[in-house]
């Protein structure tokens, strides 16, 4: 596919396509902490009111068919604020305090509820491919600056945004870095447009996986070689364990449900069986040589979730201390519950807040891995949702949602498109066990538009804009989907 063939059509799909494409240039400018909240919420302003002004050319879904994962992110990030609001009541922690931290989740939790919702908005996923491949070409234009700049010895930041005013985490969200150097071992690491370098790694890991999706070779190209690129000079290695297992993992998954399966899984467990032993031994030396790669950060990281467990107990085991709080000296004042989402959460929002991210995560991961034998993007949206899950024990996905915003707009499509594959498809629908009489043979098939409907409707159904008449439904369905019915 060329370039010039594929560009955004809709007003939504422009506003995606522009806001990643200038990446770095929000990065100079030290906004793009500000950006994605703004154009998160300008995009919901957006779809409430076609949704309010039943404008369904400008959408993907009807409002009945939004699906009820969405809901339930909408909903567990609902909890989020209910869970700061009560932890703050009770610490009595003000109500300045209290505007604040709702500000914070206005730009944190809640987008991760938004994002997914856009996309019910009529936005292309290759959109989304070509425009993170722009940002992949522009990083490895600029790599040689990053690089220059520590074997030259200039500054490692050059200057702290004005916008830092606004309000955020730290000067780190606002400051233009070059580069920075690994305590622990003198080592120089790059975190390019993102606040420290392992979420540098998070984000190559997002970009990869959008980069095998690219039909064109040359843009394919490019983002796998920067998203490689990426990943090694964070110096991550979380992010290059998952650049190596997340793509496999969604496929093996993907090739679950495939008759041959059974029997696959049957000879390698037996396979496993006799040299279980070597493997073991080796998943030992990976793990020793993993921790010891960077054993301050892993001793740093081991202490903070200590703290964070201890104080979550004995302090607020149902709703949380409210609020974030600075470690010790021994733990070189970093956050507690910081690098870790489930040790945050327990801190911050308790057990509440806890459930409120596990229960929609989990049901997107179910969904999305029993629909990607069958549809491309919910495989895609499946190595989403397993990056997510992956860097919670990483990482704050709330500090980091600004920047991951394509994956969660990506996993909001993967649910859309399953969506309009269970109310279209009686072929698929026969499948996910939805429809009591899905597994008819005759439907009520539109000669115009090939909708579908079973033959339980009375023919009421029919109209003079839809005539439908009994057929087999085979007909309509593409022929590597017979095998299915």
């Amino acid at each position: 596919m060329e370039t010039q063939t594929l560009s955004p059509k809709t007003i939504e799909e422009r506003i995606v396509w522009h806001s990643i494409r200038a990446t770095y240039l929000f990065y100079v400018a030290g906004a793009l902490y500000v950006v994605a909240p703004v154009l998160g919420w300008c995009l919901l302003l957006l779809l409430i009111y076609r949704y309010w002004h039943n404008q369904q050319n400008a959408l993907a879904l009807p409002l009945k068919q939004i699906p009820w994962t969405l809901w339930l992110w909408v909903m567990g990030m609902g909890i989020m604020l209910l869970s700061l609001i009560v932890g703050h009541l009770d610490f009595d922690l003000g109500i300045g305090k209290l505007i604040k931290s709702s500000i914070g989740w206005a730009k944190g939790w809640a987008l991760l509820a938004i994002f997914p919702l856009l996309g019910c908005l009529k936005i292309r996923p290759e959109i989304i491919y070509r425009a993170t491949g722009h940002v992949c070409l522009h990083t490895l234009l600029l790599l040689p600056v990053f690089i220059g700049a520590w074997v030259f010895g200039l500054p490692q930041t050059l200057y702290v945004s004005p916008l830092q005013i606004i309000g955020g985490p730290g000067p780190e969200f606002f400051a233009m870095s070059l580069y920075e150097i690994d305590p622990s071992n003198g080592a120089p690491r790059w975190r390019l447009f993102t606040p420290w370098a392992p979420a540098l790694g998070f984000i190559a890991n997002i970009f990869f996986i959008f980069a095998l999706q690219e039909r064109d070779k040359k843009w394919q190209t490019i983002g796998i070689s920067a998203s490689i690129m990426m990943a090694l000079i964070s110096a991550s290695r979380l992010a290059l364990i998952a650049l190596l297992i997340v793509w496999m993992a969604t496929w093996f998954i993907g090739k679950l449900r495939h008759p041959a399966s059974p029997f696959a899984t049957a000879a390698s467990i037996t396979l496993a069986g006799f040299i279980a032993l070597p493997i073991l031994k080796a998943f030992e030396t990976l793990w020793q040589g993993f921790r010891s790669a960077r054993a301050g950060s892993t001793r740093v990281r081991e202490t903070l979730a200590r703290i964070a467990m201890d104080r979550w107990q004995n302090e607020a085991p149902w709703w949380g201390h409210g609020i974030v709080e600075r470690g010790p000296h021994l733990v070189e004042f970093m956050p507690i519950g910081s690098h870790h989402s489930w040790y945050g959460l327990l801190f911050v929002k308790g057990l509440v807040g806890l459930l409120a991210l596990a229960l929609p995560l989990s049901a997107s991961l179910a969904q999305l891995a029993w629909w990607s034998h069958q549809l491309p993007i919910a495989r895609v949206g499946l190595a989403m949702a397993i990056l997510l899950f992956l860097y919670t024990f990483g990482e704050n996905l709330e500090i980091l949602a600004y920047l991951i915003w394509p994956a969660l707009l990506l996993m909001g499509i993967a649910h859309r498109e399953i969506s309009r594959a269970t109310h279209t498809n009686p072929a698929l629908s026969a499948q996910s066990g939805e429809h009591p009489h899905a597994k008819n043979k005759h439907y009520y098939a539109c000669l115009q538009c090939r909708s579908f409907r079973c033959r339980c409707h009375t023919i009421r159904t029919q109209t003079k804009l839809h005539r439908f008449r009994i057929t087999d439904y085979r007909r309509y369905v593409p022929r590597w989907q017979h095998r299915h019915l």
